[in-house]
């Protein structure tokens, strides 16, 4: 994707207007597809639920399209997982506002609750899929792979699992910076005056929200005390290293974000697409904030196209789907069961950005906790 504020929060507030718009128009949506037998896609717990596979799969082609939303072409690989979901079942995806955030996911679905236009699908940052099952939003469904999914990522009642993720990582300009941050304690050196980027809002954004997470436990925080990573941007705030601007492949190429806070898979994209263009774009995962984490697919309770939208995860959760993740330098849920099974592309996996150590993700109540201090304290951190 050539990418525009990806999962940011600049194109929220439009986003918002937009959802709020459509809400009062469009027929209801066709939740009928059903087998000859009578049984529902809209409550289908699984394909073997439904009938298997090929009803599933029937049930699809004869919805004929699929409302995704927030999938930059560029963002891990999606692109290549559009074209060939498409390509396999004829089936259209309609992306909507791609540089979309989590946050304006839920709200289209809250506000669209009814209307053909709804979401079907959803990719979510891990802390918003929390929101949207608490809040009744999510359909459960077990894709065929569900069991090899790892127990601590997903939902117990199959209304969210990981699908891909990465480590936030610290991308660079050699070309415009001297000498590159590796760490969140560099950041904070005066050679790095209004060049700290962020991309996005992390009151609304998955990546950026993950970018303060690291910050904390760079500085003394804990997945239980997320309070000094905004004491972190605070100070980047106060010695003029941080700007504003939210980081996009754009911003990089005019030289506006320099230095970019975001999942490894994203800038290590970057770095493919930036060599071409003559920028020379370094990543590397700061040893000193650690902080892995996954989006999570979710299928909407009220989707138009349910049929769909059940065949859209069961081909993410194919082999197929985790490589073509895998690829785009992410790290799919189910990677060690295609290792296992020996189906995992091994030369896409080869080239990942170098991590040591094994990840911790934080619970529920952690993220909870997290996104309530976040909203209540960034904007007082990051003002003035």
């Amino acid at each position: 994707m050539t990418v525009s504020l990806p999962r940011t929060a600049a194109a929220g507030a439009l986003a918002t207007l937009a959802a709020l718009a459509l809400s009062a128009c469009g027929a209801a949506p066709d939740t009928t597809s059903t087998t000859a037998d009578g049984k529902s896609a809209a409550t289908a717990t699984s394909a073997a639920d439904f009938g298997g596979l090929d009803k599933l799969v029937a049930a699809a082609k004869k919805e004929g399209t699929l409302n995704a939303i927030a999938l930059p072409r560029d963002w891990a690989n999606y692109g290549a997982l559009i074209d060939g979901f498409q390509k396999k079942y004829g089936i259209k995806i309609s992306d909507e506002n791609p540089d979309g955030t989590s946050q304006d996911e839920i709200n289209a679905v809250t506000s669209r609750k009814g209307q053909d236009r709804a979401p079907d699908v959803l990719d979510l940052g891990s802390s918003f899929a929390l929101s949207a099952a608490q809040q009744g939003l999510l359909a459960p469904y077990k894709v065929q792979s569900y069991d090899d999914i790892p127990a601590g990522q997903k939902d117990t009642q199959a209304r969210w699992y990981n699908d891909y993720g990465g480590y936030i990582s610290i991308g660079c300009d050699a070309k415009r910076v001297k000498s590159c941050p590796t760490t969140f304690a560099d950041l904070l050196k005066p050679q790095y005056k209004g060049q700290v980027a962020l991309n996005g809002n992390p009151t609304k954004s998955g990546s950026a929200f993950g970018g303060v997470f690291a910050a904390a436990l760079a500085s003394g925080g804990s997945f239980d005390d997320i309070q000094p990573g905004l004491d972190f941007f605070a100070k980047l705030k106060k010695n003029g290293n941080y700007t504003p601007v939210e980081s996009t492949p754009a911003t990089v190429e005019k030289g506006e974000t320099p230095i970019s806070i975001d999942w490894d898979y994203l800038n290590a994209g970057y770095a493919d697409e930036f060599r071409s263009k003559g920028v020379d774009w370094k990543v590397t995962v700061p040893s000193d904030g650690q902080f892995s984490q996954y989006y999570s697919q979710a299928i909407n309770k009220d989707a138009p196209h349910p049929a769909a939208a059940r065949l859209w995860q069961e081909y993410l959760y194919s082999a197929e789907g985790q490589n073509l993740w895998l690829k785009g330098y992410a790290r799919p849920a189910l990677m060690t069961a295609l290792e296992k099974a020996g189906t995992l592309d091994k030369t896409a996996a080869a080239k990942l950005p170098e991590v040591t150590g094994t990840p911790k993700f934080p619970t529920e109540a952690q993220q909870d906790k997290a996104k309530t201090v976040i909203a209540g304290g960034w904007a007082k951190a990051v003002s003035g």
